[in-house]
C-alpha cells in the first residue's frame, strides 16, 4: 500500500523542493520504491535537483493532464543515474515549456485525473511512497491534490510571513482531514534555541514538529545542482532527514 506524502510551503524559498528530493532519495535508500511528482506546474524545478535540468523529457505531467499520454509514460526511473544501492526512484516532472505552463494556468486541470494517475503510477511501479512537491501558496488545486495525502509536511522558516502563512495553511489542512500533519522548520540560523522554538510552534499551531533543520552553508553552495545526501553521506543533514523519514513512516 503506497503512502502519499505532500511537501508544501506557504511561500517559495523555504527549501521545499530540495528537502523533498533528499527525503525521497533517503526513503529509497531504505529499500523502498519511491515516486516523486512535481505538481508545482507554475514554477517546476525539482527535476533540476535530480540532474535533469538540461534534458527534455518525452512526456511530462502536463501531457498526462492534457490527455496526451498515460501517466506511466511520464515516469523517469533514476535509480541507476543516482547509483542507488537499494530501492528504486521514479520522477514525474512538469513541463518547462512556457506554452504548456500557460495552458495549464489558463485551463486548470482535473484533480480527479491527477488522483487517478497517482493510483495507477503506484500500482504500475509497486511504489511504497509517493512524494508530491506542491506549488507554494494557497490555491484550490494545490489543496485538492494534497487532500489525497496520507501525510502533509508544511515547510517553514523562522520568518514572520512564513509563520502567519503556515498557520493559515495548517488550518485549511485540518479541515481537509489529512490523516497526519507535520511542520518542518528549515534553514534555522546559528544561535537559535531549537527546542524553545519547537515548543512554541507546538503550542501555537497544535501540530507536531516533524523536523528542525539548521541552515547548512554547504547545502546552499550546492545551489540545487544535485542530491546533497548522495555526495555527503556522513553529513549531519542525513540525521535530520532520518528524523523526517521516521515521522512519515510511523503509523
Amino acid at each position: 500500500m503506497v503512502k502519499i506524502v505532500s511537501i508544501h510551503s506557504f511561500r517559495g524559498g523555504t527549501g521545499k523542493s530540495n528537502l523533498c528530493a533528499n527525503l525521497a532519495v533517503f526513503t529509497a535508500l531504505q529499500g523502498n520504491n519511491v515516486g516523486v511528482v512535481d505538481t508545482d506546474i507554475q514554477s517546476p524545478g525539482i527535476h533540476v535537483i535530480f540532474g535533469l535540468g538540461k534534458k527534455t523529457p518525452k512526456f511530462t505531467l502536463n501531457d498526462y493532464l492534457n490527455k496526451k499520454c498515460k501517466i506511466k509514460e511520464v515516469a523517469i526511473e533514476l535509480t541507476k543515474d543516482l547509483k542507488l544501492d537499494a530501492g528504486k526512484i521514479f520522477l514525474i516532472p512538469s513541463a518547462m515549456d512556457a506554452s504548456e505552463i500557460t495552458k495549464i494556468l489558463r485551463n486548470g486541470y482535473e484533480v480527479d485525473m491527477l488522483s487517478s494517475g497517482l493510483d495507477k503510477l503506484s500500482e504500475e511501479f509497486n511504489l511504497n511512497y509517493l512524494f508530491i512537491d506542491t506549488h507554494p501558496g494557497l490555491n484550490e488545486e494545490t489543496f485538492l491534490s494534497t487532500a489525497i495525502s496520507d501525510v502533509l509536511l508544511v515547510i517553514m522558516r523562522l520568518d514572520e510571513q512564513d509563520w502567519v502563512g503556515s498557520a493559515v495553511t495548517l488550518e485549511i489542512a485540518k479541515k481537509l482531514e489529512i490523516p497526519k500533519l507535520g511542520i518542518v522548520i528549515n534553514k534555522i540560523l546559528p544561535g537559535i534555541d531549537i527546542k524553545k522554538i519547537q515548543k512554541e510552534i507546538n503550542k501555537n499551531f497544535k501540530v507536531p514538529v516533524a523536523g528542525a533543520i539548521k541552515y547548512y552553508d554547504e547545502l546552499a553552495k550546492l545551489a540545487s545542482k544535485s542530491i546533497f545526501i548522495i555526495e555527503n553521506k556522513e553529513h549531519e543533514l542525513n540525521n535530520d532527514i532520518n528524523v523526517l523519514f521516521n515521522f512519515i513512516s510511523s503509523d
